[in-house]
């Protein structure tokens, strides 16, 4: 297995300044974009209003069989097609953000975001509120993949892991955001809507007043200006040390990115960028951020309650990820995903027999529903949410196109499990639970044999951790390592 151990950044001086902690907190307000989507789509099918105005047919609450649920597709389409437009808009961002920069993505993100936003709160037919979704979409793309790679390169190394989920705990508040305004506001399906442009102006400004990386300048070719920025960001002129190392790895540069990530060498990170957010989707997590209302409602629960436990799951998503925030560069990654993945295992099933033995559940074992549920996403939240983010896997040759990759299979499969969640859920019944359940075991076991932990090791000497691991290193050459412990 892999296990601890590596570079550290001894070498590397300064500390961690005021400046840095503020443009991680502006670029992580990209986060709020897509959590509010999460957040809001999902109420968007309990308004009357808006169900009317698009001529949607609602659920049939009636149904005689528990599980099974009349859907009118188009609902459907609507709640998950921003992720198809992402998938595309993800990719162009990884050549954007390479030859441009970093800032330039954001922007971009931030304006699309900002555009959707506008279409969608005023849309008077089907056809404005899908370009409003098309909108979102590039601006969720863009983003995505912009925004943890700028976290990525601004941060020290020893904080590094808390500072990038820092776009994960946007990512949360922008859910509890949008959940509070679903129950606040049942019948304003334009407000609810167009209040995603304030997620959107945060990111668009962040845009426009953030610095470039470092890691980006050098890049580019802009040396000295790379320096200086690096000098502010580290609070001290000793930074000899990390420039160096981002110049040699700069170096290593490749003209075709996308055909690099298919070399052998880059095998450990092509596999990370693909199989991470790919366990990510399969751990259940957005069938139940986007059907949450759909769950609490056939739980027995009203309207109004079922808005008011998808209120409390919201808040507990935030609380969680702020214990990643504090253990990720104490405890490392691999043992937060470990012990989650126990977790959630254990929910996973206790839901599935819940449902298994009593159907239809009483009040009481409904609320011990919700909090499985709540201790489900609670472990998520603290695991596979923020870490899925943790892009310091790739070198600085792949970096951009790796987290593109990472973006479009999380959107590609974020769309998956929405369009087919309700099916699922009425001819699997409780097996569903059973089903996520056992993703969950084979995420963790792919963690515990093939990730290795990256904790406090800096982001520019990634290869020599592929280097010593027990099964990676036999598709990354060994040139020159650095005195590393083998993995075993």
């Amino acid at each position: 297995m892999a296990n601890g151990g590596g570079l550290t950044t001894e070498l590397y001086k300064g500390r961690t300044t005021s400046y840095v902690i503020l443009a991680c907190i502006v670029a992580a307000c990209g986060g709020l974009t897509i959590g509010y989507e999460i957040g809001i789509s999902g109420g968007m099918t309990f308004m009357p209003a808006f169900l009317e105005k698009f001529n949607f047919h609602s659920r049939d609450d009636d149904s005689p069989f528990y599980y099974c649920q009349n859907e009118d597709k188009r609902l459907i389409i609507f709640t998950s097609s921003l992720y198809l437009v992402g998938i595309a808009a993800s990719l162009l961002a990884s050549h954007v953000t390479k030859i441009y920069g970093r800032r330039l993505s954001i922007l971009c993100g931030g304006l699309c975001s900002l555009v959707g936003a506008v279409l969608s709160g005023a849309a008077q037919n089907l056809a404005m509120l899908i370009l409003g979704r098309i909108m979102h979409g590039i601006g969720l793309g863009f983003g995505n993949q912009a925004v943890p790679l700028y976290l990525a390169e601004m941060a020290p190394a020893k904080i590094r892991g808390a500072l990038i989920i820092m776009f994960q705990l946007a990512i949360t508040i922008g859910i509890l955001c949008a959940n509070l305004i679903n129950y606040g506001s049942l019948w304003g399906w334009r407000l609810s809507l167009g209040l995603a442009g304030v997620p959107a102006i945060l990111m668009t400004m962040g845009g426009f007043f953030l610095p470039e990386t470092p890691n980006s300048l050098i890049e580019r070719g802009r040396y000295e200006e790379a320096r200086r920025l690096l000098t502010k960001i580290r609070g001290t002129e000793e930074v000899d040390a990390e420039y160096e190392d981002i110049k040699e790895a700069s170096e290593l540069a490749v003209t075709n990115p996308f055909k690099a990530i298919f070399q052998r060498k880059n095998r450990p990170q092509l596999v990370m960028a693909t199989m991470i957010p790919f366990f990510q989707q399969f751990t259940g997590i957005n069938a139940i951020m986007f059907y949450a209302l759909v769950l609490f409602k056939k739980l027995g629960f009203g309207t109004d309650a079922s808005l008011y436990s998808a209120v409390i799951t919201g808040a507990v998503n935030v609380m969680a990820t702020l214990v990643a925030i504090t253990f990720v560069d104490k405890c490392g990654r691999r043992a937060l995903f470990l012990e989650a993945g126990v977790q959630m295992f254990f929910t996973q099933m206790a839901i599935g027999l819940i449902f298994a033995i009593i159907t239809p559940l009483s009040k009481s074992f409904a609320v011990i529903v919700v909090i499985m549920i709540c201790i489900y996403v609670s472990s998520f939240a603290w695991s596979w949410g923020p870490l899925g983010w943790l892009i310091e896997i790739f070198t600085l040759e792949t970096r951009s196109v790796g987290q593109g990759i990472n973006v479009a299979v999380n959107f590609l499969f974020t769309f998956v499990i929405a369009q087919a969640f309700l099916a699922m859920l009425c001819h699997m019944t409780y097996g569903i639970f059973f089903f996520f359940a056992a993703w969950v075991l084979v995420m963790s076991l792919f963690v515990y044999f093939f990730l290795p932990e990256t904790k406090s090791i800096p982001i520019e000497e990634m290869t020599s951790v592929w280097r010593r691991h027990w099964y990676w290193k036999r598709f990354v050459p060994d040139e020159d390592p650095p005195a590393l412990p083998s993995y075993k």
